[in-house]
């Protein structure tokens, strides 16, 4: 048996099941020797994986510096069976969400206290190995406990913690108005905490299911846009045509947040940017949010309940995972790895 903190480590099976993307559109099931935690790390038991954008922009083959092949996840909730004696509190048993982003923590970036922008950053499941595997080996201070939270909650930590990321760069202020362009889940984290802010909210969406589940979640959905300036503009699309749009859309004075990523340029009326004197922010991942957002998710302020539209056991995923960019009832998949209980 290996020593670990707080009781000793029940023996690992000699192999663990595994799913690689190797290369666009194709997925395979296989079988792999457990992982070895290395000083500092500590070994976990992958319990939920999110499926996100990045995932699914993968499996078309239209993810950027993407490597084949590669693991996906990066929306994790793992169990930990093995952890050294340790200065964050963690222990055999623990539940903890990842915090998926692998900072050197030496380049001028990360001494400024800004790891998200590390210049040499690596995220798993996008530029190493992710989470949808039974077992991966990771640094013990990239794990965030809580007694309290649900898997499901604790895979949602990092969505919603860019969502959180978006909005602390914001400024965003109580009474302020915000409009959230784009209601696919980081447009969702991004209204879940400008409301939790204390502004008032309105979300701009074209798809009509998004828009309903908007409205059930108790956000104001707009199908088109109604005119009125905001203080605050969170684009959330991912569209350079419509990132584009969205400074003609703050007030004067306002802020314009891009949360969404696209490859190339956007093209902006420079004489409309001067003249309203907006301040642009770009907003990268979710540094320093994952502490937060779990104590928001305990307290009750962010509701998680209605995130979670399809599951799916990490055995199926290479017949299951196809069908999901082209279900619009779809918010945010789950896979189920190593059981399913809550």
């Amino acid at each position: 048996m290996i020593p670990v903190a707080g009781r000793e480590a029940r023996a690992e099976p000699n192999f663990v099941k595994q799913i690689v993307l190797e290369r666009p559109g194709k997925f395979q099931l296989g079988e792999t020797p457990p992982p070895v935690a290395r000083a500092g790390e500590a070994l976990v038991r992958v319990r939920r994986v999110g499926v996100c954008g990045t995932d699914l922009h993968a499996f078309a083959g239209r993810q950027p510096f993407f490597n084949f092949p590669r693991i996906l996840g990066h929306e994790i909730a793992v169990e930990v069976v093995q952890a050294p004696a340790n200065r964050h509190g963690l222990s055999v048993g623990d539940r903890c969400a990842v915090e998926p982003y692998l900072a050197c923590g030496q380049c001028h970036p990360c001494r400024l206290g800004k790891p998200n922008c590390c210049e040499r950053l690596e995220v798993l499941g996008v530029h190493t190995d992710g989470g949808m595997r039974e077992l991966m080996a990771v640094p013990l201070a990239c794990l965030h406990k809580s007694q309290k939270l649900s898997l499901d909650q604790l895979a949602l930590v990092e969505p919603l913690g860019i969502g959180a990321h978006a909005v602390a760069r914001s400024g965003l202020r109580k009474g302020e108005e915000a409009l959230i362009v784009g209601a696919g889940p980081i447009g969702l984290a991004v209204a879940q905490f400008a409301r939790a802010a204390g502004a008032q909210v309105r979300v701009l969406e074209v798809s009509p299911s998004r828009r309903a589940f908007v409205s059930r979640l108790g956000f104001h959905a707009l199908a088109e846009p109604d005119g009125d300036l905001a203080e605050v503009i969170f684009d959330a699309t991912g569209n350079a045509q419509a990132m584009a749009q969205s400074l003609g859309r703050v007030a004067h004075g306002g802020r314009l947040v891009f949360v969404g990523l696209v490859q190339g340029p956007v093209a902006l009326d420079d004489a409309l940017f001067h003249r309203r004197e907006v301040t642009l922010f770009a907003s990268r991942n979710s540094a320093h949010q994952f502490p937060r957002v779990i104590a928001r998710i305990e307290q009750g302020q962010i509701d998680t309940a209605p995130w979670v539209t399809h599951r799916i056991p990490l055995t199926e995923v290479p017949d299951r995972f196809p069908q999901i960019p082209g279900d619009p009832a779809c918010v945010k998949a789950m896979v189920e790895v190593n059981g399913s209980a809550a």
